[in-house]
């Protein structure tokens, strides 16, 4: 991977952690992860006009990555409600890429290095170093986090096989924010009705604002940095997010912090440094 692929890939990282922070700081994370999804939308909606349309054969992709997403915002909003994020987000993120590495061989045909797979393991093994940690965070919590873990793996493949369809990434990402947040919307309208929906949305739309921006040009990163690079390789180096979400935890947030925390940043950083070389 090349410099400049390693730090807008980084760059990405950051805006995921901070988009995850606004949601895990809200008082209602279904529908602030809603209102996140529906943020990306519209930042997107205004640059179309001067893109071209992603090629015919990547439109099932953007389809399926419609009802991914659809799960994954639903499945974190429901493990942060469950456990706390010490075990969750590690969980979540930390064992995706692993699926991926072990899976992109004959799903992708991609061959990493040996030197890349080893990079992909350690950043993997010290995101789950932040598990040590964790305080709280049952069985269900437990679960939820490592079934969205498959989601992600699943919307991984699907995003960078359509985003090298495409032709173009850019367009790609954008026109696939669009009908996330409509399934969101929908399915919450038809829980709580419009009318708590209505209010939640009139009090915190700035968080949606802010964290879909955000999360579009955080995954947007990602999915050029794929067209440059393998998949699992990108997908390991975008989970130093959780570096970032630490700094959040602790400068901003004014939570605790701990031992294994600075061990698990050490391992990851060690992890960036692999794949550099590799």
């Amino acid at each position: 991977m090349s410099l400049d692929v390693i730090a807008l890939v980084l760059f990405g990282a950051l805006l995921h952690a901070t988009w995850n922070a606004i949601i895990k700081a809200g008082t209602d994370k279904s529908l602030d992860a809603a209102l996140v999804a529906a943020g990306g939308a519209a930042s997107a909606l205004p640059f179309l006009p001067f893109l071209p349309l992603p090629a015919s054969s990547a439109w099932p992709f953007i389809a399926a990555s419609a009802v991914l997403q659809f799960a994954y915002f639903q499945l974190v909003a429901a493990a942060y409600r469950a456990g706390d994020i010490g075990v969750v987000y590690p969980l979540m993120r930390g064992f995706a890429p692993l699926i991926i590495a072990s899976t992109s061989g004959f799903i992708l045909k991609e061959a990493l290095s040996g030197g890349a797979l080893l990079g992909t393991i350690t950043i993997c093994a010290g995101i789950l170093t932040l598990a040590f940690e964790a305080r709280k965070g049952g069985r269900k919590a437990i679960v939820l986090a490592l079934s969205n873990s498959v989601v992600i793996a699943s919307y991984t493949y699907v995003d960078g096989i359509g985003a090298r369809l495409s032709g173009n990434s850019i367009s790609y990402t954008l026109w696939m924010s669009l009908l996330p947040p409509v399934l969101l919307f929908t399915w919450a309208i038809s829980q709580r009705g419009v009318g708590a929906v209505a209010a939640h949305v009139r009090y915190n739309w700035w968080r949606g604002l802010i964290g879909g921006a955000g999360s579009i040009a955080s995954y947007g990163l990602a999915l050029w940095a794929m067209t440059k690079a393998p998949v699992a390789t990108v997908a390991a180096l975008r989970e130093t997010s959780i570096l970032f979400a630490l700094v959040i935890s602790v400068v901003i947030l004014k939570e605790r912090s701990s031992i294994w925390r600075y061990i698990a940043g050490a391992i990851i950083a060690a992890g960036v440094l692999i794949l550099k070389l590799a």
